[in-house]
């Protein structure tokens, strides 16, 4: 906590269009997650102001940029209609909406207090995978009636799929229209220009459109599901939800929630701050960024506010503008606050179907489509998990499916290894590390070449648990002209060690190295052969059945190539 305040406007420039560039991203978005949820549009507009600020000075990701985000939404939603439900009405379940979105901040906090975050390393790829489809389709399935100019029925997404064959009596021409014009604007818009967000274009154009065109009630708007229209000005602080603590019938129903949401926000904002890491090649702080995101969602608590976390789209949004520090994200929350206090008024006459057609071509965006077309090539027991932890997660639950799939990775991590092994006349020790010793068979090679090579040795499976560490080892190789990456001592790799395996690779060719296998065989073979990594990233040609011809090969390729490679990297320099 001691740097908090400690800001490095070395780089001010870049990071003020990247926070101009993410908040400008941020608002359609904003408004389309509160407008999903009871307390309306500028509930989310309060989320993506305090989160942004708030998580940005406190947190461990320098890059990252904080608001309502898909998977909090949906679980936001269900808070504030099980209050409802719990005491009859909106107004009765405000203060547990708001206890329930502040407790789930403080024990985030907690989370990072007690260092929690730096098991997000051991969640699989299948589960995250899984979870983040399932997310995906529970925000397109909530928005058809949305689309269609209608509510959403009650149920969640089992009642929306029960009530499908309703849609033909209640439907409104007039919205799908609006609906359907901002989603195909969505996906074109970037063909032509990519300047301005193709969601900020389609929320200008549609609106200010249905606005000249329609009727009123001809396409209901935020005002009509706002009573007194989108508040202006700054909003008021909340701090009547105390007493709520003191009834015993409402502490079950606030701490249930407040735990799925604490732990669904420190799984989504770690993930995103991973993605902030590949993108600019440094390291976030886990815990600090657990403190950073409880803090912002304390924060927007107090001011009616849905909760949040890190935010992937709008991160790589930010990064790829210019931003590196923090302050890019205090300035896409202040750009939020501005437009509040300037533009209230108009946001009120934004159409629902627009907010919906935004909705779901984020969902669309959500779903893992790499992993689903792998389904096929990967092992069978991550596919299984991915399946099951999609349909729970749509079907019964956000932390139940996580929950679950990790409990079954676990089991069937375990069957797989003894499965490997009990196949294996003599099983190497199944000891996830790289030695940092040469093997018998590399010593002349090192000593005439060891300059220009790498040699990285596996020793034991590539799995979930040790796939981080996989990408930390693979980001230290120093600059050279060939990585070899020994397997002969490795019996098994699951779905997260093939990707880890997969962005090494990628990682590595983009800096101009050569990547080459050597001992391949057995699964592994089978796997990284299943999802074009061989050949495709790496081609048959380097990819060698022992050291031994790889060592032969090695000593020709750096003779006759090395004064080639080095002019091209002073090309390209």
């Amino acid at each position: 906590m001691k740097n908090v305040f400690k800001f490095d406007f070395s780089n001010l420039r870049g990071d003020f269009f990247g926070g101009i560039t993410a908040g400008i991203v941020a608002l359609p978005l904003a408004l389309a997650f509160g407008e999903q949820t009871e307390l309306g549009a500028i509930a989310g507009l309060y989320g993506a102001i305090a989160l942004a600020i708030v998580a940005a000075l406190f947190g461990g990701t320098p890059t990252q940029i904080s608001g309502p985000t898909a998977p909090m939404t949906v679980v936001s939603t269900v808070v504030i209609m099980d209050a409802i439900n719990h005491v009859g009405g909106l107004e009765a379940a405000f203060p547990i909406i708001i206890a329930t979105f502040f407790l789930a901040g403080l024990l985030e906090m907690l989370l990072g207090v007690l260092q929690v975050g730096r098991y997000i390393k051991y969640i699989p790829y299948p589960v995250v995978s899984g979870f983040m489809s399932g997310i995906g389709l529970i925000i397109v399935i909530t928005q058809i009636f949305p689309f269609f100019g209608a509510g959403n029925p009650s149920g969640g997404t089992v009642g929306v799929i029960k009530n499908l064959g309703t849609i033909p009596e209640i439907i409104n021409w007039y919205s799908v229209l609006v609906a359907a014009i901002t989603i195909i604007l969505i996906y074109l818009v970037p063909k032509v220009t990519k300047v301005v967000p193709s969601s900020l274009i389609s929320l200008f154009l549609v609106s200010i459109a249905a606005f000249l065109i329609f009727q009123n009630g001809d396409v209901k708007i935020i005002n009509d599901s706002t009573p007194g229209g989108v508040p202006t000005g700054l909003p008021e602080l909340q701090l009547g939800f105390w007493s709520v603590f003191t009834e015993a019938e409402n502490l079950k129903l606030i701490f249930r929630f407040a735990f799925t949401l604490a732990a669904l926000g420190a799984i989504d904002s770690l993930l995103t701050s991973i993605v902030a890491d590949n993108l600019t090649k440094t390291k976030h702080e886990s815990n600090q960024e657990l403190i950073g995101q409880g803090l912002g969602n304390m924060a927007s608590a107090l001011i009616g506010g849905l909760p949040g976390a890190g935010a992937t789209m709008r991160t790589v949004i930010n990064v790829n503008s210019g931003g590196k520090t923090k302050i890019s994200g205090v300035i896409a929350g202040l750009l939020l606050l501005f437009i509040l206090l300037g533009l209230g008024p108009l946001v009120g006459k934004i159409p629902n179907a627009v907010l919906a057609g935004i909705l779901i071509t984020v969902g669309i965006g959500i779903i893992d489509y790499k992993g689903i077309r792998h389904l096929k090539s990967i092992p069978r027991t991550d596919a299984v998990i991915m399946i099951v932890v999609m349909l729970l997660t749509v079907f019964v639950g956000l932390l139940e499916a996580v929950a679950i799939g990790m409990i079954m990775a676990a089991l069937l991590f375990m069957k797989s290894i003894a499965d490997v092994i009990d196949n294996r006349t003599e099983a190497a020790p199944l000891k996830a590390f790289v030695r940092e010793i040469p093997w018998k068979d590399e010593g002349d090679i090192i000593e005439r070449v060891g300059e220009q090579v790498f040699i990285k040795h596996l020793d034991g499976p590539l799995f979930f648990g040790f796939a981080s560490r996989f990408q930390e080892m693979i980001k230290a190789i120093p600059n050279i002209k060939v990585v070899i990456i020994r397997m002969d001592r490795v019996p098994y790799m699951d779905q997260s060690g093939l990707y880890a395996m997969e962005d090494a690779i990628m990682d590595l060719e983009n800096q101009g190295i050569r990547v080459v296998f050597t001992g391949v065989h057995g699964q592994p073979k089978v796997m990284l052969e299943r999802i074009k990594i061989i050949p495709g990233l790496v081609e048959d040609e380097d990819v060698f059945e022992d050291f031994e011809s790889c060592a032969k090969w090695l000593e020709g390729y750096l003779r006759d190539n090395i004064e080639a490679i080095d002019e091209a990297n002073k090309a390209s320099k």
